[in-house]
C-alpha cells in the first residue's frame, strides 16, 4: 500500500507538472509531436504502399523534409497550434482534418506533376489520412491525460454527482468536463428505467438508489439540473439531500438549457425560497394593471426591500410616472439606476422621477403630493427592524405613524384614487414598538376609510418575512457559515412567515385592484418555518456539519443568543378569526375593530406633541399602549392576556 500510495503520488505531480507548463511550451511540445506524428506518418504510407519497412532512404528524407515544410505553414493560419489541445473536440478534429486535406494540394504537386524519385504518386492522398489519424489519437490521448487521468489521480479533485439526465445535466456534464478539479462520478435520474444505463460512458443510477449511491461514491457536490422540475419536487430532493452533508448547486431556470449555453458559470448555490415547498401563483394580469396602467403611480420607501420591488413591478406594468419617494439618498439613487437598466432591457420608457423626501414631515408629503397628483400610491416608507425601533421608539413613532399620517392627509387633499399601506404581521397582539407603530397606522387607514365621503380607496396589506431583506436572517446566516459559524439565533423554538419579495410584491399590487375602502387584506405566507431547522438545513445543504451534542466533530455549531426586546417567539397575522376569501387564491379579507376617527385624531394629536416637543418616550409608549390594548411588550405570545377593549 505505502509503494502504491507513493507512485500515485508520484503520477500526480507529473501530470499537474505537465498540466501547468507556460502556454508557449505547451504550444512548442505540440509543434514538435506534430513533427514526429508528421515523419511517422512517412513511414506508414511507405511501408504500406511499398510492403517493406523501411525507417530510412533518400525518398522517405526528401519527401518527409516537404512535408513538414509544408505542414506548419498550413497549421499555423488553420490555427491549429492556437487552440488548447486539453479542451480538443469534434472542432478540434475538423480544423485537422481540413489542414490535412489542404496538406494533400501541395504533396500531390510534389508527387504527381514534379514526380519526386521512388516517391509513389498514391503517398500525395496516404500520407494525409495516416497523418490525420494520428494528430487526432494524440490530442484524445493528451486530453485523456490532462484532464480525466489527472482527475483520477488528484487528490483535491471535487467528486460530483448531477442529478438529472436530460438535457440540462448532460449540457452541464459537457461543460464539467473541461474543469480540472471535478470529476463527474455519475447522473441520477428521477426516471428509473435510466437506472444501469451510462451517457456518455458515465453511468446512470436511479432517484431510489441516492442515498446509496452517495456513501458508495465518496461524493462531496450535487448540481441539480433539473430546471423545468416543480418546487414541491425539489424541495423533497434538496431535504433528501440535505441529511447528507453534500455541498449542492442547481442551474437556474430554462434560459440557458434552451439556448445551449449550459456552463459551470450558470450554477448557483440553493435559494432558500426552494425550501418554501409550494407554487408561485402566476399573477393575474388585470389585477395586476388595474391600478397602475397609465396612472401616475408614487412609492414612498422607493429605496427599501419591498419598495424598490414594487417599483420593478410597477414599471414592467407601464405606468404613465412613476414617483420613487425616498429619504436615503443612495438608496434613492440605487433604485432609479436600477429601474434605468431594467427598462433598456426590457425595451420600455417609464418616465420616472426620484424625489428626496422625508414622510415624517407633514409640509415634505404636501409639496410631493400636490405637485405630482399620484392616482396610485404604495405606503412602504417604515422603520422596520424590531431591536433598532425598540432602542430608539421616538424615531420608530415619527417615522412609522405621523409619516403615515401625514401622507395619508396629503393623499385626500391631492385627490389620490388608492393609497394602499404595507403593513406586518407584527402588528397583530404586537411584543414590540415596531409592531404597535404599524397597528396604529392600520388603525389611521381604517378610521379614514370609514369616514363617509371619503374618495380615496384606503387599504393595507399584511404578510410576513420577506426573504433577503435587508436584515433578514437568510443573508445573516450566510455570512456567519462563510465565516465558519457559529450561526446564531435568538430562540430554538422561534418560528416565522417566509414570502419571495417577488411575489408579495405582486399580491401587494394585486390586492390593491381588489380594494374598495378599509379592507385589511392578509397574504397567504404557507406555513411557518423553525428558524433553527432553517439554519441547520443551510448549514447542511453548504456541504457541512452541525456540530451539537449528537455530533461534536461537526463543522459549525448553532447557538442560541436570548430573545431581544419585544422579539415573539410566534407570528399572527389575523387579529380575529374571520378571514374572508377573494377573488385571489394567496389574498385574504380581514375587516377588524377599529378607532373612532375623533378619538384617534385626538390620541395622535398627544402623540405628535411628545415626539416633537417633549421627546418624553415613556409618554409616547403610553399613548401607543392606549391605541393598541393588545400590546403586550412584557409578555410571551401564548399567554398574552386580554387588555379592557378601550378602542378597537
Amino acid at each position: 500500500m505505502p509503494n502504491d500510495n507513493r507512485w500515485r503520488s508520484m503520477r500526480s505531480q507529473i501530470l499537474f507538472f505537465l498540466a501547468d507548463r507556460p502556454r508557449i511550451q505547451r504550444q512548442l511540445s505540440a509543434v514538435a509531436i506534430d513533427g514526429f506524428l508528421c515523419i511517422a506518418a512517412v513511414w506508414i504510407a511507405f511501408s504500406l504502399r511499398l510492403g517493406v519497412w523501411d525507417l530510412f532512404s533518400p525518398a522517405i528524407a526528401t519527401f518527409a523534409a516537404v512535408a513538414l515544410l509544408v505542414w506548419y505553414p498550413i497549421a499555423w493560419k488553420i490555427g491549429v497550434y492556437r487552440s488548447l489541445i486539453r479542451f480538443s473536440g469534434a472542432r478540434t478534429i475538423a480544423d485537422l482534418a481540413v489542414a490535412c486535406a489542404i496538406l494533400a494540394l501541395p504533396l500531390f504537386v510534389v508527387c504527381v506533376v514534379f514526380r519526386l524519385p521512388s516517391v509513389p504518386r498514391t503517398l500525395c492522398v496516404l500520407h494525409p489520412i495516416i497523418f490525420l489519424l494520428l494528430l487526432g489519437s494524440s490530442r484524445i490521448a493528451i486530453r485523456f491525460v490532462l484532464l480525466d487521468l489527472l482527475k483520477v489521480v488528484s487528490v483535491d479533485v471535487r467528486r460530483v454527482l448531477v442529478y438529472g439526465a436530460g438535457r440540462a445535466g448532460q449540457q452541464l456534464a459537457l461543460s464539467l468536463r473541461h474543469e480540472p478539479q471535478v470529476l463527474l462520478v455519475g447522473f441520477v435520474d428521477d426516471d428509473l428505467r435510466l437506472n444501469g444505463q451510462r451517457l456518455d460512458g458515465v453511468p446512470v443510477f436511479g432517484a431510489n438508489r441516492l442515498s446509496e449511491i452517495l456513501v458508495d461514491t465518496d461524493v462531496d457536490e450535487v448540481l441539480l439540473a433539473i430546471p423545468s422540475a416543480s418546487r414541491a419536487r425539489r424541495r423533497e430532493i434538496i431535504e433528501t439531500l440535505q441529511d447528507e452533508e453534500v455541498y449542492v448547486r442547481s442551474l437556474p431556470n430554462l434560459t440557458s438549457i434552451i439556448e445551449g449555453t449550459v456552463t459551470v458559470s450558470d450554477l448557483r448555490e440553493i435559494q432558500i425560497e426552494e425550501l418554501l415547498g409550494r407554487e408561485a401563483v402566476a399573477p393575474n394580469e388585470l389585477l395586476m394593471g388595474k391600478t397602475i396602467v397609465g396612472k401616475t403611480v408614487m412609492v414612498s420607501g422607493a429605496g427599501g426591500s419591498i419598495g424598490s420591488e414594487l417599483c420593478r413591478q410597477i414599471v414592467q406594468c407601464r405606468p404613465a410616472r412613476l414617483i420613487l419617494v425616498e429619504q436615503s439618498e443612495y438608496a434613492l439613487y440605487a433604485i432609479e439606476q436600477e429601474l434605468g437598466e431594467l427598462m433598456r432591457g426590457l425595451g420600455i420608457s417609464v418616465p420616472i422621477v426620484p424625489e428626496m423626501a422625508n414622510v415624517s414631515e407633514r409640509s415634505s408629503m404636501r409639496r410631493v403630493y400636490s405637485h405630482y397628483r399620484p392616482e396610485t400610491v404604495f405606503h412602504a416608507a417604515a422603520y422596520k427592524h424590531v431591536p433598532l425601533v425598540e432602542a430608539n421608539p421616538i424615531s420608530g413613532l415619527r417615522n412609522n405613524i405621523m409619516g403615515t399620517l401625514h401622507s395619508v392627509e396629503a393623499a385626500e387633499e391631492a385627490g389620490v384614487a388608492n393609497f394602499i399601506l404595507i403593513s406586518t404581521d407584527k402588528a397583530v397582539r404586537p411584543t414590540n414598538i415596531m409592531g404597535a407603530s404599524k397597528r396604529v397606522c392600520e388603525l389611521i387607514l381604517q378610521a379614514r376609510a370609514a369616514q363617509p365621503g371619503v374618495k380615496t380607496v384606503f387599504s393595507m396589506v399584511r404578510f410576513g418575512n420577506v426573504l433577503g431583506s435587508s436584515g433578514s436572517v437568510v443573508p445573516r446566516f450566510k455570512a456567519q457559515i462563510a465565516t465558519g459559524g457559529p450561526v446564531t439565533l435568538t430562540h430554538r423554538e422561534i418560528t416565522r412567515y417566509f414570502m419571495t419579495i417577488p411575489e408579495a410584491s405582486q399580491l401587494v399590487i394585486q390586492a390593491s385592484a381588489m380594494a374598495k375602502g378599509g379592507e385589511v387584506f392578509v397574504l397567504d405566507m404557507g406555513q411557518p418555518v423553525r428558524i433553527a431547522d432553517l439554519a441547520r438545513s443551510m448549514i447542511r445543504l453548504s456541504g457541512l456539519s452541525v456540530r451539537d451534542a449528537d455530533n461534536p466533530d461537526g463543522d459549525i455549531e448553532v447557538v442560541e443568543t436570548g430573545l431581544r426586546p419585544g422579539e415573539k417567539l410566534y407570528e399572527e397575522l389575523l387579529i380575529g378569526d374571520n378571514p374572508e376569501p377573494t377573488n385571489h387564491p394567496r389574498i385574504m379579507r380581514a375587516r377588524e375593530g377599529l378607532w373612532p376617527l375623533d378619538e384617534l385624531q385626538a390620541a395622535l394629536q398627544d402623540l405628535d406633541d411628545h415626539i416633537r416637543r417633549t421627546g418624553d418616550k415613556t409618554a409616547a409608549i403610553q399613548i401607543l399602549a392606549q391605541l393598541v390594548p393588545e400590546y403586550a411588550p412584557n409578555s410571551v405570545p401564548w399567554q398574552h392576556e386580554t387588555k379592557a377593549n378601550k378602542g378597537p
